[in-house]
């Protein structure tokens, strides 16, 4: 779909949105251009009928993202450009737009996530990653705050490890991000994308409907009292749809069913 230079690739795999990262030369670092490509692809995904499971990755086998770009942050520090926080800049915070895709966010990591570009994997809904990569959020190490991080890692994992992992800046391994909980699968650097794909293939099969509300009702369910929980009512509700009708057919007459989104 989109050229092989772009800094962002874009393609189909049937009812799959890969978004591929593509700056190996600066280790998938996030310019603010591949930001705002990368946002802008996201929410076109989010919308897009035929579009049931998007996938991120990167280019290469160095490193899914590195995080923000680090020269590109300094040449603007040389150059006097104002420096805002993530949180008081005009554009949207690429990790919020991710978090709140309604669509399932797989992240094929091809290769180390550190900084930024473990933000960017956290953000997403699952993880597949390789016995060879590394992951952590240095950012007290050179100043930062790893704002996103420092929100999102506790309720992954706990308190506990997540604050160690915040104030040492120090990486982990694939095998102790996979223990922690942190990946789904872990798995050889070849079989990342195979095994991504494979996900999101079954993902994809079931009703469009009942993923997103799976997704949304789990999510916004975690700071709710189980009371409350019960009672969201978030999109399209699978029980009043044609597909539930469909699905119940299909099981009963031993077909695939065949999904309308509605």
């Amino acid at each position: 779909m989109s050229n092989e230079n772009a800094e962002l690739v874009i393609s189909n795999e049937g009812h799959i949105r890969v978004l591929r990262l593509n700056r190996p030369e600066r280790r998938n670092a996030l310019s603010e251009s591949l930001k705002l490509e990368l946002i802008e692809a996201l929410l076109d995904a989010d919308s897009e009928d035929g579009v049931r499971v998007i996938v991120i990755t990167g280019t290469g086998d160095a490193a899914f993202c590195a995080g923000a770009d680090l020269k590109d942050m300094r040449d603007r520090d040389t150059a006097g450009v104002r420096f805002r926080s993530p949180m008081n800049r005009v554009e949207r915070n690429i990790f919020e737009v991710v978090n709140e895709v309604k669509k399932p966010v797989i992240a094929a990591l091809n290769g180390t996530a550190v900084a930024g570009g473990f933000e960017l994997a956290l953000a997403c809904d699952l993880r597949i990653g390789h016995t060879e990569a590394q992951f952590g959020l240095p950012e007290t190490k050179i100043g930062m705050g790893a704002n996103f991080g420092s929100v999102i890692l506790p309720r992954l994992i706990g308190l506990t490890f997540a604050l160690e992992l915040l104030m040492t800046g120090e990486y982990i391994s694939g095998e102790r991000a996979y223990g922690l909980g942190l990946l789904n699968r872990l798995v050889k650097r070849e079989e990342v994308m195979p095994v991504a794909l494979e996900l999101a293939n079954a993902i994809a099969a079931n009703a469009p409907i009942s993923v997103r509300r799976v997704k949304a009702v789990a999510k916004g369910g975690l700071d709710l009292p189980v009371a409350s929980a019960l009672r969201q009512d978030p999109g399209a509700n699978p029980y009043l749809s044609e597909d539930r009708q469909e699905g119940i057919r299909a099981r009963l007459e031993k077909r695939k069913p065949v999904w309308k989104n509605r």
